[in-house]
């Protein structure tokens, strides 16, 4: 009886080794959807209807954080040309289009640059932050010109089973508070009525 009581005690580390292995995997986010509360921000704001013009990454920074973050031994990224410029331009089509607000031939194009992207998911706290350069072009001229920045803290699990949908969940939402962002700075709004 002892002797079974040692094993068991004697096999916990590699319990604990195979609860963080959780292989290394390709992950990618889900397609964006609108939420409930950015609709109505929309609405609300008296935004004119606007295009979605390009988004891309920023000059000077890294190709790896527009093309995917880790995950413990996971690499997530984007459905969208593995670009999470790209996600983010279609987190704002997204809610523009449920508010009807997008309107691909509007003179007036929304546009935007990724300036950064991280997602920690380390035992204990995980953490995460996504900023971008957002511009409005009106016939051609530059009317908003702003960078805006979003991040979040969680609690992070030790099982990595947990641990890594949370993080995924995170981050797919640092997308949709960006937009929020956006929508709620008074000189955006001016620039889009």
């Amino acid at each position: 009886m002892r002797h079974s009581h040692s094993i068991r005690w004697a096999l916990m580390p590699l319990l604990a080794a195979a609860a963080l292995m959780t292989g290394c995997a390709q992950m990618k986010l889900g397609a964006p959807v609108a939420s409930v509360d950015n609709i109505q921000k929309a609405k609300a704001s008296g935004l004119a209807p606007s295009a979605v013009g390009e988004f891309t990454l920023a000059k000077g920074k890294p190709a790896e954080m527009d093309a995917g973050v880790s995950i413990r031994s996971n690499t997530l990224s984007s459905p969208f040309e593995q670009s999470f410029a790209k996600y983010l331009k279609e987190t704002l089509s997204a809610e523009l289009k449920a508010a009807g607000l997008l309107d691909p031939a509007s003179t007036t194009v929304i546009r935007g640059e990724l300036t950064d992207s991280m997602l920690d998911a380390a035992i204990g706290e995980g953490k995460g932050a996504l900023g971008a350069r957002f511009m409005v072009v009106k016939a051609g001229k530059v009317v908003f010109d702003k960078e805006l920045r979003t991040e979040a803290k969680w609690e992070s699990s030790f099982v990595g089973a947990v641990a890594i949908p949370r993080a995924v969940n995170e981050y797919t939402t640092l997308h949709r508070q960006l937009v929020t962002k956006l929508l709620d700075d008074p000189q955006f709004r001016a620039a889009v009525k």
